[in-house]
């Protein structure tokens, strides 16, 4: 059997993978079970000798120099890769940087995403950072980065390209809608994320945008419910909660944010291969919201965490789903650490609504669909009056025929400029006035 050494000892490192799993973004803490509870499937020979081989040929013919320490971790890093766009073997740089994500503060540019056909795709900008202030929308395509193709680079390999030093410059070439690509040059910033921002925005009506789902996100979706409370001095008359362009983040601080517009009932539930990660979450009696009618705003950068909260509020009839289709990441990714500063992180399951709706890639369907729009006001053709007739009559008001100058304006408000929230707010006011009949 040629090869013989080689295969025995890709073998054995393949036995030597361990460690425990972390609790990480969009994931369930799952252990996985003693290999002496697996069942043990033969190594498939044919297949490791054209492993061995194609190592063998590439260190004999290719243009440079490679050892056999950088043809395995490609090798790891094309197994994950290929099983789906989100599992990924990191490497201790981009092990740190997935710990640092999650704490709300980290080095970049502030685009969550994922790939398509081969090309890396911006699942969400987040909210102030360098990505949302250059317009880049969800959906775009990168194609290039600093000039070089994306295309069959990994989602890893792609991410570890767009961080660097704040303060340092990257070109973005992207494609929007299938037209022609076009760049974005951007500065590179230290991203510290504030995932959740709230405000009165009418009288009696309070607004909570919650931009990533964070460690402490839940808490502090508490604190806000109680500060717009304070704010109103009663119980408000509506609210809307906008989950927009929110890519996701930690599992348990959806079922948190969840958990605080219900009362009781199942909030999401997840299915896997191995048994102790289908896990279940429930809502307790308290209601910190007290029962105020609720818009949650959604649309094609909400994913995964915040699907996970707009449908279990959707399945309770909670509140009104409204915006257009979410992204529909449904999946639960597990970060396994290694023994060597490395980590798999590994779509281990599946999450459900609580009326057994799966999300992944199908997404939340909204209540109400209303696309993104933007509000403009058409000013007024200049048109002759009767007080610019010569020689009108006066008014008898003892003042002048017409103002001069419109009066001063009232300050801008978030709704004024966004239709979607504008009429979320609108949709709320209609709910108090039924209410009221």
């Amino acid at each position: 059997m040629p090869h013989l050494s080689r295969l025995t000892s890709l073998a054995l490192a393949i036995a030597l993978l361990g460690g425990a799993p972390v609790l990480h973004a969009d994931q369930a803490p799952i252990t996985p079970p003693p290999a002496a509870d697996q069942k043990a499937a033969p190594l498939p020979l044919d297949e490791l000798r054209t492993f061995a081989e194609v190592m063998d040929r590439i260190k004999a013919a290719y243009v440079e120099p490679v050892t056999d320490k950088e043809l395995l971790e490609n090798a790891i890093k094309g197994m994950l890769s290929n099983l789906d766009p989100h599992s990924a073997y990191l490497d201790p740089k981009a092990f740190a940087e997935l710990q640092e994500s999650t704490s709300g503060e980290f080095g970049g540019l502030g685009i969550e995403v994922g790939t398509e056909d081969g090309f890396i795709k911006v699942v969400s900008p987040i909210d102030d950072t360098p990505a949302s202030k250059a317009g880049i929308h969800p959906g775009d395509l990168i194609v290039k980065i600093d000039g070089k193709p994306t295309k069959g680079q990994s989602m890893m390999e792609a991410v570890e390209r767009m961080r660097g030093k704040a303060g340092s410059k990257i070109v973005l070439t992207l494609v929007r809608e299938g037209g022609k690509p076009f760049d974005v040059e951007l500065t590179r910033a230290v991203i510290k994320v504030a995932s959740v921002r709230s405000q009165m925005i009418d009288p009696g009506y309070g607004y909570i945008r919650v931009t990533q789902f964070q460690v402490n996100t839940g808490e502090e979706v508490g604190k806000a419910l109680n500060k717009l409370r304070k704010e109103n001095g009663k119980k408000l008359s509506g609210l809307i909660l906008d989950l927009r362009n929110n890519p996701g983040g930690v599992l348990q601080s959806a079922v948190e944010v969840a958990d605080h517009f219900l009362k009781k009932g199942l909030i999401v539930y997840t299915k896997g291969r191995l048994p102790n990660s289908e896990l279940r979450f429930s809502a307790d009696p308290l209601d910190a919201s007290e029962g105020v009618p609720l818009v949650v705003l959604i649309n094609g950068g909400s994913a995964s965490a915040s699907e996970i909260v707009a449908g279990a509020l959707q399945d309770h009839k909670r509140g009104i789903v409204m915006g257009t289709d979410s992204f529909g990441k449904g999946s639960v990714q597990t970060v396994l650490p290694l023994n060597n500063d490395r980590a798999l992180k590994l779509t281990t399951a599946l999450y459900f609504t609580p009326n057994g709706r799966s999300i992944q890639a199908q997404g939340i369907v909204p209540d109400v669909e209303v696309a993104r729009a933007k509000l403009t006001r058409e000013s007024d053709d200049p048109s002759l009056k009767e007080a610019d007739l010569q020689g009108h009559l006066g008014n008898g008001n003892g003042g002048a025929d017409r103002p001069t100058q419109s009066a001063p304006g009232k300050p801008a408000r978030p709704q004024d400029d966004d239709y979607q929230l504008s009429q979320a707010l609108n949709l709320l006011k209609g709910l108090n006035v039924t209410r009221a009949d």
